[in-house]
């Protein structure tokens, strides 16, 4: 079947092969044809990515009457993206249609703007539930002359909370009107829509309920949760050509990751609704542009993107609601194109799994997370297959090959490969030599469990958590500074109340031992740390304050005598007599809030109000000589 035979008028034929399209889709070739014909209510049941917006917007446009200038028809969407999209998509299907008007209404937008592009007349709006609700409060919109509605990612609208406003605008719309309904899902709450506002409605389905497009192939890693960043990065350096979108549950999770992407120096950007839409939209053209790799993005905010060739979808958790992972996955595999889903999980949420594979009817692999060796392998021909492939602009490259030559016409041809393969290889192989292995074992344990005794990796303790103010970035960025080493140098981190634990390379081991004949303080307390050798169990719980390190005790107490594994405030012994002993500032502000907080070496203790917190080191605590200091915003140390 072609486009011409689905009944469609010659401005939108012509439109349509200006785009490119030639076949429709399955979803097309039901909806387009019947809604030709004759209009009707319609329930269309279709995954994402496969031409739902032209599904129901060319026949919307085929209905159109241009010498009537009221409002004709209402497109209702979850998101500002969709909104767009739609909106943008409809412009490209109505261009030969002279004097055609349409207009987008969201949040986050100017609302003047688009009630004065309301009042100068248009055919179709495209509309987010709460701005047109917005709109009809202010009697700036008038829907009584709507003829089609149409009810686009209808699950995820529901879902977002939108059911009251779709109720006061479906009942602001006329009775006589047609509903077409287009879902990726069909939960119960679809269906009470379908019943209440559709009268009779035909049911298109190009797939079985609820079920996952057959072209993605779904894969997953189990790893232990304090290394769920370590395998999203081994995961990315894996895959060189990553095209993709990463999914996180909370706003603060996903600028979180995307903020540590960014300093591990990958092509990423945060997408969530705590951004202006100048910024969302800034980020999208990067996205669509491909200048980032990997789009970090909630599941509210992501939706209804539609951007060719996403190559992956990852799953850094796993949603909340079972459905979701649907439309998470839809982000990949679109227009009959291949795809890959793959989610992180940790070994509790392997059941979470199971229940995906039964909503989807799909059936999910689990592997392991690449190795050091396995990423600089798959870096090292990916250079290659580069270098094989590199366009050779010969005119423009000519005047300088003389020199070149004479320059290196003492390199044999394979000396002359070895070390152009090696400029590129030797920081992955610098940094992964001795990556430990990610991955969870029957044991459950991870390879990392047991990788500070293999002199790899060591693990640490130090006096500082959660009453600092600290949680696993600050504290990171906080060492990271001290020791002069890069971020990602710092590992495995677990914030407690009073102490923490993290891990390192072993060969920084003096670096980070160093700290503790320097005098360092912060918040009035000296900053201590030592080799831990037991590894904490997880969800290992605390007794008066303290915690269990595979059978060591350490504990803090704020009285009382100690023994010899505790540290207490006011001075016992800590491990074989060796006193330290500790004080707890005036004040127990949190870093990151309002209160300053410092520290520092030779004996400088800094105080005072302000926004900033920071630290010193200072060779001389009187006059401040040779001091050295650094100022932390609130933009690298949050709660």
């Amino acid at each position: 079947m072609t486009f011409q035979e689905l009944g469609l008028n010659d401005d939108l034929l012509k439109a349509v092969t200006d785009l490119g399209f030639t076949t429709p889709t399955p979803i097309q070739q039901q909806t387009i044809p019947q809604l030709s014909k004759q209009l009707t209510d319609i329930v269309a049941l279709a995954q994402t990515g496969t031409g739902k917006t032209a599904a129901f917007g060319l026949p919307i446009l085929n209905s159109i009457d241009l010498d009537n200038k009221k409002v004709q028809a209402l497109i209702l969407s979850p998101t500002r993206e969709l909104c767009v999209q739609i909106t943008n998509d409809l412009k490209n299907y109505s261009k030969y249609m002279r004097g055609f008007g349409i207009t987008s209404v969201y949040g986050g937008a100017s609302i003047e703007n688009q009630i004065r592009d309301i009042k100068r007349g248009v055919h179709v709006i495209v509309a987010t539930p709460g701005r047109l609700v917005d709109l009809i409060e202010r009697r700036a919109v008038n829907l009584n002359t709507v003829k089609i509605v149409v009810l686009d990612e209808a699950d995820e609208m529901l879902h977002m909370g939108f059911k009251d406003s779709l109720d006061a605008i479906l009942s602001e719309t006329p009775e006589e009107k047609f509903t077409w309904l287009f879902s990726a899902t069909m939960p119960r709450e679809v269906e009470r829509i379908s019943k209440n506002y559709m009268s009779n409605p035909i049911e298109i389905s190009t797939g079985k309920k609820n079920e996952g497009a057959e072209n993605i192939k779904h894969i997953y890693y189990v790893v232990n949760p304090r290394e769920r960043y370590l395998a999203l990065k081994r995961i990315a350096d894996y895959y060189p050509e990553i095209f993709g979108i990463v999914f996180c549950r909370t706003r603060a999770e996903t600028q979180d990751v995307a903020e540590n992407l960014i300093k591990d120096g990958y092509s990423a950007d945060a997408l969530h609704g705590d951004l202006s839409q100048g910024q969302r939209d800034f980020v999208m053209k990067r996205f669509r542009n491909r200048t980032l790799q990997m789009l970090v993005a909630t599941d509210v905010a992501a939706r209804g993107i539609d951007v060719d060739s996403i190559t992956h979808v990852i799953n850094y958790n796993l949603p909340e609601d079972v459905e979701n992972y649907t439309h998470r996955t839809g982000r990949t595999g679109r227009a009959g194109k291949s795809g890959i889903a793959m989610a992180i999980v940790s070994p509790k949420e392997t059941g979470k799994i199971k229940d995906i594979e039964r909503i989807l009817k799909n059936k999910f692999e689990k592997l392991d997370v690449p190795t050091g060796v396995d990423v600089c392998e798959k870096q090292l021909f990916h250079l290659v297959h580069k270098l094989h492939d590199v366009e050779v602009k010969d005119e423009e490259i000519e005047k300088f090959l003389p020199k070149i030559y004479e320059e290196l016409k003492d390199l044999s041809k394979e000396e002359l490969i070895k070390r152009l393969i090696s400029e590129e290889f030797n920081r992955f192989y610098t940094y992964y030599q001795n990556a430990p292995d990610l991955n969870m074992g029957k044991d459950g344990k991870s390879g990392t469990d047991g990788a500070f005794g293999n002199g790899r990796t060591t693990r640490f303790f130090i006096n500082m958590g959660t009453m600092d103010g600290f949680n696993p970035n600050s504290i990171k960025d906080f060492l990271a500074d001290l020791v002069k080493v890069q971020n990602r140098m710092v590992f495995n981190i677990d914030v407690k109340d009073s102490f923490s634990f993290f891990e390192t390379e072993s060969k920084f081991v003096d670096n980070f031992m160093a700290i503790n004949s320097e005098n360092v303080e912060f918040n009035g307390r000296k900053v201590s740390l030592e080799v831990s050798h037991r590894k904490m169990r997880d969800g290992g719980g605390s007794r008066d304050g303290g915690s269990r390190d595979g059978g060591e005790r350490r504990g803090y107490k704020s009285g009382g005598s100690g023994g010899g594994g505790g540290y207490k405030s006011g001075g016992s012994g800590y491990r074989g007599g060796e006193k330290r002993e500790f004080k707890r500032p005036r004040s127990s502000s949190s870093f990151g809030g309002g209160e300053k907080s410092s520290f520092s070496r030779g004996g400088d203790k800094s105080s005072g109000g302000g926004e900033k917190k920071s630290y010193s080191r200072s060779s001389d605590s009187s006059s401040g000589s040779g001091e050295r200091k650094k100022t932390f915003g609130k933009s690298k140390f949050r709660d």
